[in-house]
C-alpha cells in the first residue's frame, strides 16, 4: 500500500479514537463523575481533534483550493474552523 493509504489509515484510525473518547465523556456524564474529570476529557478531545482536523486539512489543501475565488474561500474556512473556542 502507498503512502497516501498509510496517511489515511492514521486518520481513521485517530478519528475511532476521538470517537471512542466522546463515548467515554458520555459516560462519564451518564455516572455523575467529577466535572474536573469531564473538563479534562473535553480538553483532550477537543485537542485531538484540532490536531487530526489540522493533518486532513493540510493533506487536502492542494486539492481543495483550486481557484483564487476557492482560495480565498478555504483560506476563511480554515480560519474559521481553527479559531473556534
Amino acid at each position: 500500500r502507498g503512502k497516501q493509504a498509510r496517511k489515511s489509515d492514521t486518520v481513521i484510525n485517530r478519528l475511532n479514537r476521538i470517537a471512542g473518547q466522546i463515548e467515554g465523556i458520555k459516560e462519564m456524564y451518564n455516572k455523575g463523575r467529577d466535572c474536573m474529570e469531564l473538563a479534562q476529557q473535553i480538553v483532550a478531545v477537543r485537542s485531538a481533534l484540532a490536531s487530526v482536523g489540522k493533518e486532513i486539512v493540510s493533506g487536502e489543501a492542494v486539492r481543495c483550493m483550486g481557484s483564487r475565488t476557492k482560495q480565498k474561500e478555504f483560506a476563511r474556512m480554515i480560519q474559521n474552523l481553527f479559531s473556534i473556542s
